[in-house]
């Protein structure tokens, strides 16, 4: 077992002052769960949230739904994501219901604001008001939707922790982490769906078997394969999921989560992360994955380079004036 590292601290500067930190734990892993490098408390409770999607995913299409109902691979994508409600992620959406003959009032995700900013500015102009295919979880939703659709299961309350739908990926992600079905623990997401909570190195390891899984023919290297050929659709502009898989062009899946948390494989080494800002600031989160990315050997230096951005983004006033910088700090 390797030796903890302190914990990282993204540090918020205003000028010369540091203004904010915050507390950031992440946990490198192999298939098998050892170990490879860890900052903070490998044995942490994190509540997956949206990082659990490709496992959620996982379902549609090795139970045969995404190949009944015709779903295309950027659909599959969709399913994966936590999109920013632009127009193609609404499409896409609408899309996956309309193959599996869904009704969009079947949604269950609830509306909320765009995650994209200059999205949310448009739409509001616009006069448009949120609705529940504008969830940044919609694709997973219309997912979960289609596989009941496949299995003849009700569509009303597939989002309930009893329903067949909410079962059948209870034990998908069981088998990943190694967990009973019985004994996985979750909460209720923000769309309304269960969130399993695992330790940090189950999380991690979860997803390195995600990676290793997907060299593969099967279910997991369609969808492994469908986040990195279509990684527009798991976040969109200005993201930096979608940025990584853009730029290590097949070899590193990643996805965000809520409160602060990313999971992230790689395909070519065969290990996984795991990481949780103790704060759930999510500003912090894109700064120290990379971090973690690049100490660990899973960053490109082309990677590097073109997402420097988001390793240390400027911190602006309400004028736009860049007035100082977030940044890591071990």
């Amino acid at each position: 077992m390797i030796s903890s590292e302190p914990v990282l601290q993204v540090v918020v500067e205003r000028g010369r002052t540091a203004e904010s930190v915050h507390r950031v734990h992440a946990t490198v892993a192999d298939a098998s769960g050892v170990l490879v490098r860890c900052w903070g408390e490998s044995g942490r409770t994190v509540l997956l949230r949206s990082a659990a999607k490709p496992f959620q995913a996982l379902p549609l299409v090795e139970d045969g739904a995404a190949d009944r109902f015709g779903l295309a691979e950027k659909e599959i994508a969709l399913c994966c994501g936590s999109h920013n409600s632009e127009t193609v992620h609404l499409e896409t959406a609408r899309s996956i219901l309309a193959k599996a003959g869904v009704a969009e009032s079947f949604l269950a995700c609830g509306p909320h604001r765009p995650l994209l900013p200059e999205r949310a500015r448009e739409l509001a102009e616009a006069g448009v008001r949120p609705s529940p295919v504008m969830s940044n979880c919609s694709g997973k939703h219309a997912g979960m939707l289609a596989l009941a659709a496949h299995h003849g299961w009700p569509l009303e309350g597939y989002e309930h922790p009893d329903h067949p739908v909410q079962q059948r990926i209870v034990r998908e992600v069981a088998r990943w982490t190694g967990a009973a079905p019985a004994t996985l623990e979750w909460e209720v997401d923000g769309c309304g769906v269960p969130s399993f909570a695992v330790s940090m190195s189950v999380a991690a390891a979860a997803a390195a078997r995600l990676a290793v899984a997907s060299r593969s023919p099967g279910p997991s290297r369609r969808v492994v394969a469908a986040m990195t050929r279509h990684p527009f659709m798991v976040a969109g502009t200005k993201r930096l999921c979608t940025r990584l898989m853009e730029e290590e062009r097949g070899r590193v899946f990643a996805k965000v989560g809520a409160e602060g948390v990313y999971l992230a494989g790689d395909m070519e080494r065969g290990l996984g992360v795991a990481l949780k800002v103790e704060d759930g600031g999510w500003r912090a989160a894109p700064p120290a994955l990379l971090a973690v990315l690049e100490r660990a050997g899973i960053l490109s230096p082309r990677g590097a380079e073109a997402l420097s951005s988001f390793a240390s983004p400027p911190a602006t006033n309400t004028l736009g004036d860049v007035v100082g910088r977030i940044s890591v700090r071990s």
